[in-house]
């Protein structure tokens, strides 16, 4: 018998017999169909599934909500394999060996039909998954979906050894309309946005708030919530960041991301943060490249036809979530028309836009430059309160002289975001849409 093995055959079985016991009962499941579909449709190409984004938004359930369907479609459950690579016994045993002693495991006492899907959650976990991933891709032995929490890892790991066999998914906290269903609010129609008006006000402050990863959303205690949102915020720093990349000290990386977080939908000058942090350029830029592979933010460059021009300016930074933008402020008071964009932001990754920020010529800033397919299609203000004159005309000021400045930009739709009533104003052949931006959100998923 070998003694160098640090689990066991019969502790793997035992994890695989706790991980795939489907008849089980489980806490009740909201679905997520706008990723479940996706998931679902990405799956018929025959290639490795990618499921990618910050940790606990929620991969993990959409992955199980996955084998749910399949089984519900009349696959064995012999032919299915789950397995969550942050599972303590495994801790001491990760290497793409213990991959496949788990599959002969599986395949000899669980005996499937066909070729199984197996499903590897936080699969960044094991040294050398790519070249795993790839012989079983290859040999078409299986059929493969992974989870994994840090994009530079998976792009850099999967893009050399995967390239054009695998298909990214991107997963990103609750929309405003999950957030609602997770809070059982159903609106499927403009009567249910008036009648249920009061009920969605009061989630849609609760949203910004508290953020949208899905375990918050369903916490009432307001303590509870802040315990839960810190230790997200540890997690990730430490394992998705400080852990990954090997950081003898966390202290400038931990003061850096709460500046990011509490300062979110700001341009970023990391020149003139080089002082105030005691740190290099090189190191901060670094620091900052670190946040975004682990998707804690996302950076929008400043909008120019020229590569060279945008890749030189700063950058804007948005939070992937406002509520660990509590967190780095301490959960103190915060600028919402801030937070807004940063939600109308993130509701505009979720569906794939390009985006950048723009800057007219007198310096007028544009919150959000939306392209799709190289064209410009939208150019976005946000803004919390319409009802000041000035902040009114600074808003469409900035709209009308981006959509005469920029090349291209003419036949560009322009949108203020902003809560309440809508309206449409034209000046010199220009037409802005003021649209309200509860039901702006619910509308473009």
């Amino acid at each position: 018998m070998r003694t160098d093995l640090k689990i066991s055959d019969h502790e793997i079985l035992q994890a695989l017999a706790d991980w795939n016991d489907w008849n089980r009962p489980e806490p009740a499941m909201v679905p997520r169909p706008f990723y479940e579909d996706r998931l679902r449709a990405l799956s018929t190409a025959g290639e490795i599934v990618v499921l990618q984004g910050v940790r606990r938004c929620g991969k993990s359930t959409i992955l199980r909500n996955a084998v749910r369907f399949l089984l519900a479609e009349g696959v064995p459950q012999s032919d299915i394999l789950f397995l969550n690579l942050e599972d303590p016994r495994f801790m001491g045993d990760l290497t793409p060996a213990l991959l496949t002693r788990i599959r002969e495991l599986h395949q000899r006492h669980f005996r499937p039909v066909g070729p199984p899907h197996i499903f590897l959650d936080e699969v960044q976990n094991i040294p050398g998954f790519d070249k795993w991933l790839l012989t079983e891709y290859e040999l078409r032995r299986s059929r493969l979906y992974v989870t994994g929490s840090n994009a530079q890892l998976l792009g850099r790991e999967i893009g050399t050894a995967l390239s054009g066999r695998y298909l990214p998914l991107t997963i990103h906290p609750l929309s405003f309309a999950e957030f609602l269903s997770f809070r059982g609010i159903a609106v499927t129609s403009s009567l249910d946005l008036v009648r249920l008006r009061v009920e969605i006000a009061g989630a849609f402050d609760d949203y910004l708030t508290w953020g949208a990863f899905p375990r918050v959303a369903k916490i009432e205690d307001p303590e509870v919530k802040k315990m839960e949102l810190r230790s997200y915020f540890d997690s990730i720093l430490l394992r998705d960041v400080a852990a990954r990349h090997r950081l003898d000290s966390v202290e400038s990386l931990l003061n850096l991301s709460r500046y990011l977080l509490a300062n979110t939908a700001t341009v970023l000058s990391l020149n003139s943060l080089k002082e105030g942090f005691g740190s290099s350029y090189h190191l901060l830029n670094s620091y900052v490249e670190y946040l975004e592979e682990a998707f804690l933010v996302n950076r929008l460059p400043l909008f120019d036809w020229s590569l060279r021009r945008r890749a030189a300016n700063p950058k804007k930074i948005h939070a992937v979530d406002t509520g660990l933008s509590a967190v780095a402020c301490g959960f103190a008071r915060r600028d919402s028309g801030k937070l807004l964009e940063t939600v109308a932001v993130n509701a505009m990754l979720r569906l794939g836009w390009e985006l950048y920020y723009g800057k007219t010529g007198k310096g007028h800033e544009v919150d959000c430059i939306a392209l799709k397919d190289g064209r410009i299609q939208l150019l976005i203000q946000v803004c919390r309160e319409m009802g000041d004159p000035k902040t009114r005309n600074r808003e469409m000021r900035a709209l009308w002289r981006a959509a005469s400045e920029i090349p291209h930009a003419q036949d560009a739709q322009l949108l203020i975001l902003s809560p309440g009533p809508g309206e449409v104003v034209r000046q010199d052949g220009l037409e802005i849409q003021v649209v309200d931006a509860i039901e702006w959100l619910l509308k473009i998923e």
